[in-house]
């Protein structure tokens, strides 16, 4: 269980959550500068539909297809605190977290995580950000692929967001899947950009006597869910 692992590595858990966090005057300086100036100059157009379906609160994992590097500032773009008032925390590659990137991302809000051998303090801090009922953008594909189907989930997504909602069965813990399309393999300037929100996943509709088997059903439903909204093209 992730619980009794994440007691024994309670000082790992509560370091990142030190190293990581939101500066406020900086969100307000670079999303604006981001959603405003960056992504309208260099993208032809950004086309979002379905933000009706963001929750307002509670605690809530964005599930993003992932196709490149401009998704992490797609996605705040589409769902993050100019568009939902709610600030984002991210789970991000630790090749991502070094050097002066790294002390941007994790004052954004991001925090490192081996996407390789995931290491618990990670999926500690995660469920830590959730049991506060924050929002956290993690990409269940676990890695950008070009191809334009949706690959295979990991099973992270689902078994972090039960482990909360099993602890904490009234609050409403849920999944919002999103499909970030590009009309170009590899974005450059003038590509068009679509980004599908999905109605979110109740995860207390999946919590059953078994950990496993509850996980297996979450981690379909939300690929059913990301193939729905994002081949609808292909």
């Amino acid at each position: 269980m992730i619980q009794s692992a994440c007691s024994s590595d309670i000082n790992k858990s509560k370091e990142l959550s030190l190293n990581s966090r939101v500066s406020p005057w900086l969100a307000n300086l670079l999303y604006p500068l981001g959603c405003k100036v960056v992504l309208p100059l260099f993208f032809d157009q950004i086309k979002v539909t379905g933000q009706e379906n963001i929750p307002e609160d509670g605690s809530v994992i964005v599930a993003p297809t992932h196709r490149s590097r401009w998704d992490a500032l797609i996605v705040p773009y589409a769902v993050g605190k100019l568009a939902t008032g709610r600030d984002l925390r991210f789970m991000v590659s630790s090749q991502e977290v070094k050097g002066l990137q790294g002390w941007f991302i994790r004052r954004m809000g991001g925090f490192p995580v081996d996407t390789e051998r995931p290491g618990m303090e990670s999926l500690c801090h995660t469920v830590d950000l959730l049991r506060e009922e924050e929002m956290i953008v993690i990409f269940p594909e676990g890695g950008i692929f070009r191809e334009p189907k949706v690959q295979n989930l990991k099973r992270g997504v689902a078994l972090m967001s039960l482990q909360v909602q099993s602890e904490h069965p009234a609050n409403k813990v849920e999944i919002l899947p999103v499909s970030v399309r590009y009309n170009q393999t590899y974005p450059s300037w003038g590509t068009k950009v679509s980004v599908d929100i999905g109605s979110p996943i109740n995860v207390q509709d999946y919590v059953t006597e078994s950990l496993r088997r509850g996980s297996q059903k979450l981690t379909k439903e939300l690929f059913e869910r990301l193939k729905d909204l994002h081949e609808i093209e292909s």
